[in-house]
């Protein structure tokens, strides 16, 4: 579910408390949270509504400045039941604050790295975690096409890739290509030590 970025901070602030959507079937649930570039908001109802039944009020909680203005909106697309969704801001993005915790005990790197592992046999290519780390590393803020161009690999599935890490909090976006977090800067540097001991034994 696409939210306009001038709607996202009226939610933020509690101005904009609806929103109406014409779909074939709900495309969210309530309780689902949308991560969103002010954090996370809440889908707290989801209803098929006739909108003729949509009033001046739920124009404005919509962000609407009329009813006439949220009816042509709708009426954009022709396929499809209104929805009557319930939204509200429920707070910042946890991975924002879990990317600062560089001070990972042993059994937090321990689970982390294990979550790495997965990822690494799961994949049809092989091993792909230690390379993407290393290679954001070193080249912070270029963007992602050229970085995917640098693997021989489709854009759309390097940030797939980048994405797994990012729910680890060990990367961040950028304006610009991305970084790696505090956290990820200490994954990465417990990855390349076991790396070494690895041959080393």
């Amino acid at each position: 579910m696409l939210i306009p970025v001038q709607t996202l901070h009226k939610i933020e602030v509690g101005a904009v408390t609806l929103a109406f959507r014409r779909w074939a079937r709900p495309r969210v649930l309530p309780g689902t949270r949308l991560r969103t570039m002010i954090g996370l908001v809440e889908i707290t109802a989801v209803a098929a509504i006739d909108p003729a039944e949509i009033s001046d009020a739920d124009a404005t909680a919509a962000g609407f400045s009329s009813r006439d203005e949220l009816l042509a909106f709708l009426a954009r697309k022709a396929d499809g039941d209104v929805y009557r969704i319930g939204i509200r801001y429920a707070g910042p993005d946890p991975r924002i604050e879990l990317r600062e915790q560089d001070d990972l005990s042993a059994a937090e790197s321990a689970a982390i790295i294990l979550a790495l592992q997965r990822f690494d046999r799961a994949s049809q290519r092989g091993p792909w975690v230690l390379t993407i780390l290393r290679l954001i590393a070193g080249q912070p803020a270029v963007r992602a096409p050229d970085l995917a161009a640098g693997l021989g690999w489709e854009t759309v599935v390097f940030k797939r890739h980048v994405r797994k890490l990012k729910e680890l909090g060990l990367t961040e976006s950028l304006k610009v290509g991305y970084q790696l977090s505090p956290r990820g800067r200490a994954v990465l540097d417990e990855l390349v030590q076991s790396s070494i001991r690895g041959r080393n034994t």
